[in-house]
Parts: structure tokens; C-alpha cells; sequence
């Protein structure tokens, strides 16, 4: 949910959408029930994106109960292409990437409201830059005192959770991370 939350493609996502019916050998079952439904923006070149239905196992947890499972997602498959939708299985290789557990750290910053006169020292600062710095030469320049880092520290995560800064997300994020503005930054 934390990445479907800071995709910018994503319009929407349900958990536990639908009750698919099933029937096995003739035989009513209780219904399955997906985890997730999908819904994306139109991409910027006006494409349109179908609704994707989901289940999210873990890879183990997919082999062991393949045969449990095998009907449910059969059953999943056609409820989805009969509405448009795709249907996609997430596992954790999708899922517990690096990418992940920075989401996890930015997601305490993104609504937090440091002080607007010190987010604008930093975009400022960005702005004069005019490249990229790593957090740890950013804190340096910004910040004198050992008490005025851990008051600047957050700003910067903030600026990155709400993506008015940019660093690349898919790596751990470190001191050694480099950062740069986006075009559009404002406060």
C-alpha cells in the first residue's frame, strides 16, 4: 500500500475489492477474494491504463499451497478479463526492495510541517546549486551548529517525501545519497 500511495500514476487502489464466485467440480466454494484493485491516471500521452486486480503472496507461500491456490487465481483471471482489468500476483521480490524501506523512512516526514522560512533556505540553496549534492555536503553547508542539523535533517526529508527534491529512491538512502531540485519545487 506505501508504494501504490507515492505512485504518481496511481489514482486509487481498493484493499479487498471483490467477492469472486467459485465453483469447483460443480461445486460452490466460498468466494475468493483479492487483495487489491488498482486504478492509474491517464499517462501524460492520454493512454489510458486497465484496472489491475491483485493478490500479494509470498513466493514460498505461492508453492507450497500451488494447488490451493491454482482455482482461485483461475477464477480471478477470468472475473478480470471480463471487466478489462489485468490480474497481476505481487510477491516480495515486487515488493521488499530498497525502494520499499525508503518509502517506509520518508512516509513520517511527508506530512510533517518543518518551518516555511527554513524549506526555503534549502530550495533556495538547490536553486543556486544548480546540480546535485549528497545529504551529508548539504547539512554541511547549511548547517553549523550539530543542533541546527537535526533541525535542518528533516526539512530535507520532507522536501523529498513531497518531491520537491529528487534523489535516486531505489538505492538505500544514506548521507552519501545525492540530491537535486525538481524544475517545479515550490513551497
Amino acid at each position: 500500500m506505501i508504494l501504490l500511495e507515492f505512485d504518481d500514476s496511481v489514482q486509487s487502489f481498493e484493499e479487498q475489492p471483490v467477492k469472486i464466485p467459485l465453483v469447483i467440480n460443480g461445486k460452490k466454494l466460498k468466494s475468493y477474494v483479492p487483495d487489491i484493485l488498482i486504478h492509474h491516471f491517464p499517462t501524460p500521452a492520454g493512454a489510458t491504463w486497465r484496472p489491475v486486480l491483485g493478490e500479494v503472496k509470498d513466493t514460498n507461500d505461492l508453492k507450497k499451497h500451488q494447488a490451493e491456490y491454482a482455482p482461485k487465481f483461475e477464477a480471478a483471471v477470468r472475473y478480470a478479463e471480463e471487466r478489462g482489468w489485468e490480474w497481476r500476483i505481487f510477491t516480495e521480490k515486487n515488493i521488499r526492495t530498497p525502494y520499499l524501506d525508503n518509502l517506509k523512512f520518508l512516509r513520517e516526514y511527508h506530512s510533517s510541517e518543518p518551518a516555511p522560512a527554513l524549506l526555503q533556505e534549502v530550495i533556495s540553496f538547490f536553486q543556486n546549486l544548480r546540480g546535485t549534492i549528497t545529504v551529508a555536503a548539504l547539512l554541511q553547508k547549511l548547517c553549523v551548529t550539530e543542533e541546527s542539523t537535526l533541525y535542518t535533517a528533516p526539512a530535507i526529508w520532507h522536501l523529498l517525501a513531497t518531491k520537491r527534491i529528487t534523489a535516486d529512491l531505489k538505492t538505500p538512502l544514506s548521507t552519501k545519497t545525492r540530491l537535486s531540485l525538481l524544475k517545479d519545487a515550490h513551497l
